[in-house]
């Protein structure tokens, strides 16, 4: 096998040294936002595609525009500490990036030579008014990484001024696009802005469109990088199954789309389990991929963790998903969804919201009860037994759900209904955590997520286990759940599947017992 290429999630993404999808489709859009003579920010969570995107797009305009693109990171800290400074270094950095007209050049030479502050943002923008009427072509601003600078009044100011000149644009030449690339969305600047002496809740950058463009992956687009990668490879893989499975773990998150394949591709096909690429693009091969990303500590985990610490109304919103069920309307002015959203926690999915992937959300949980882990007697007894419950490689399930209903009846049995309305499924994750923990993972399924029904899917070993966690809400709704719970199981080709009931009522029958419904086997455990 002699290929050239590999799976990259460091830095930007080329097509001449790396698998990617196609992103031709997206740069078509972006085109014609700019054509329109469109401003606006490509607000995207970290790596999420946004710095690939521009490199690809400044290729792809050139043929009809100047391109400028700049990245603020080359700036450096000591260019946003005044005006005169952010200028020099601007200019200086457009100097480097950019091959102007002779009397262009001068102009922009003497701003980045200047020593004695005779040039402001008003005299810069005038230069690039100037440069944009002399120009052969319409010049478009690009600007990556501008999160660094947007708790900084010079860059405030900096916005103000390409508002001025957008709003006066049949009078002074000026940009015919700009491009804003970065987390936070600039129109929101007053979320990033924490001066203490004051508060500025009005931004400049009121004239950007919005930018709907799509940058996650769709699983025909996995599917096509895929089939690239198995033509220099030939492991066999069914490419169809492989890429509907990546997705249906990353949600088209264009990171974790690459590392999984990634740790496919070097790590798995290596382990002593697999031992070559044909077993490793399998199922097993994924799962264990999943399991391995899911542990690792990466730098888009540790943004993750550090927005939670950060934002305490982002904190509870996403807590109160994962455990209590509730089914929030989606509302982009509610600040916790809209601060959830744009730091890639959660998506809009059918007006509700949910959170962004099943990476993250296992993630997420592990983080939440980890917290939780100290001092909780129930992860403690699970701890204590958890041998017991794997026998010959395989998780015994049915007795996972037998010891859990006999301890939590003996450490909650008295406690109250809305203590348990809220607390179950946590309390059923803690339980068995440390007995997947290390080679199993477990996750919810989104779509039948609620108040009174979560669907918890625990990959063990190559092994799905089903276990729907349901409070009891009469005899009618349990068994229009089993139903369901059956439907279920045949979505995902299994036999048996488990039902976990936290049940109120003073005379219920505790316990664990089978019912069959057709020739699917449900174990049901009541608490």
């Amino acid at each position: 096998m002699d290929r050239k290429k590999v799976f990259n999630v460091t830095g930007a993404c080329d097509p001449q040294f790396h698998y990617m999808v196609d992103i031709q489709g997206r740069l078509k859009e972006i085109r014609k936002l700019v054509d329109a003579g469109a401003y606006f920010t490509i607000n995207r969570a970290r790596q999420y595609g946004k710095t690939t995107t521009l490199n690809a797009l400044k290729s792809y305009l050139s043929d009809s525009y100047v391109v400028a693109y700049m990245d603020f990171q080359m700036l450096g800290d000591a260019s946003f500490e005044n005006e005169y400074s952010f200028v020099r270094a601007f200019v200086d950095e457009l100097l480097y990036e950019m091959d102007f007209p002779e009397q262009i050049r001068v102009q922009f030479e003497a701003i980045s030579q200047d020593e004695e502050r005779k040039y402001d943002l008003r005299k810069m923008f005038r230069c690039f008014s100037e440069w944009c009427s002399k120009s052969s072509k319409p010049v478009v601003l690009m600007i990556d990484e501008v999160d660094r600078t947007t708790n900084n009044q010079v860059f405030v100011d900096f916005l103000s001024q390409l508002r001025g000149y957008y709003i006066r644009r049949g009078e002074r030449a000026t940009f015919q696009s700009v491009i804003l690339a970065g987390v936070y969305d600039v129109k929101n600047i007053r979320r990033k802005i924490r001066a203490e002496e004051d508060h500025r809740y009005n931004s400049p950058w009121n004239i950007a469109t919005d930018f709907k463009v799509d940058m996650s992956f769709s699983a025909d687009e996995i599917e096509k990088m895929l089939i690239s990668y198995e033509k220099d490879c030939r492991t066999g893989m069914d490419v169809k199954q492989m890429a509907a499975l990546i997705f249906s773990y990353t949600s088209g998150y264009p990171f974790l789309v690459s590392r999984l394949c990634q740790m496919i591709d070097e790590v798995i096909a290596v382990k002593s389990d697999f031992n070559s690429l044909s077993a490793a693009w399998t199922k097993s091969g994924l799962l264990e991929a999943v399991k391995l990303l899911i542990s690792e500590k990466n730098a888009l985990y540790e943004t993750l963790a550090n927005k939670l610490n950060d934002y305490e109304e982002l904190r509870r919103i996403v807590i109160v998903i994962l455990f209590e069920g509730k089914d929030i309307p989606y509302n982009s002015l509610n600040p916790a969804i809209d601060s959830a959203e744009m730091f890639g926690f959660v998506k809009n999915e059918h007006n509700r919201v949910v959170i962004a992937n099943r990476i993250f959300e296992t993630v997420l949980y592990n983080l939440f009860l980890s917290e939780e882990v100290v001092g909780s007697r129930i992860y403690d007894s699970a701890l204590q037994n958890k041998n017991q419950f794997i026998m010959d490689g395989h998780l015994n399930m049915r007795l996972v759900l037998e010891k859990f209903v006999e301890t939590f009846h003996y450490l909650y049995g008295d406690a109250e209904e809305t203590f348990v309305e809220e607390t179950g499924r946590k309390y059923f994750m803690l339980f068995l955590k440390p007995i997947i923990n290390g080679v199993g993972n477990c996750y919810v399924e989104a779509q039948t997520r609620s108040m009174k029904r979560t669907d918890l899917i625990v990959d063990y070993q190559g092994e799905q286990f089903i276990i729907e966690l349901k409070i009891w809400r009469g005899q009618k709704y349990h068994d229009s759940g089993e139903e369901q719970a059956a439907e279920y199981l045949d979505f995902y080709q299994l036999k048996t599947g488990y039902i976990l009931i936290f049940n109120f009522n003073k005379k219920k029958e505790i316990g664990v017992k089978e019912v069959w419904y057709g020739d699917r086997l449900l174990i049901e455990a009541t608490v």
